[in-house]
């Protein structure tokens, strides 16, 4: 009895410590942001660990079908995107999801993205 005991004991504590790193790879940090871009489109920006990266998903709405953006990500001052992204039916908006390494410390991801007919800059920073 007192074998199943101390197993028991010895697995409850394996599996505590196991707890917050399983948090981590499954997405359990994460940061959201949201604002408006310079004319009348809107952005939003969600950061989440994932398995020792960041998860970079940003959306830009402007409510126009079928406009061209430049996206471009950087994380920690290092451009790790860019693309040319359409805003697509129904709702007139497109959204890019990359992934960045995850550094030591606070990671500042900055997504940027500029509306290649009106010039409309879109801008979001989150820190994570």
């Amino acid at each position: 009895m007192k074998r199943m005991i101390r197993f028991g004991l010895a697995l409850a504590l394996v599996s505590a410590a196991l707890l917050p790193m399983a948090a981590e790879a499954k997405g359990g940090v994460q940061v959201k942001k949201s604002g408006s871009c310079a004319a009348h489109s809107t952005w939003k920006l969600k950061l989440s660990k994932d398995d020792g990266r960041i998860e970079t998903d940003f959306e830009v709405d402007q409510n126009r079908v079928g406009r061209n953006w430049r996206v471009t990500f950087k994380h920690n001052g290092h451009r790790f995107f860019r693309g040319i992204r359409t805003t697509k039916a129904p709702s007139g908006s497109f959204e890019v999801r990359k992934f960045a390494n995850n550094a030591p410390g606070t990671d500042k991801i900055v997504a940027r993205a500029r509306n290649l007919r009106s010039g409309e800059l879109c801008r979001g920073v989150a820190r994570i």
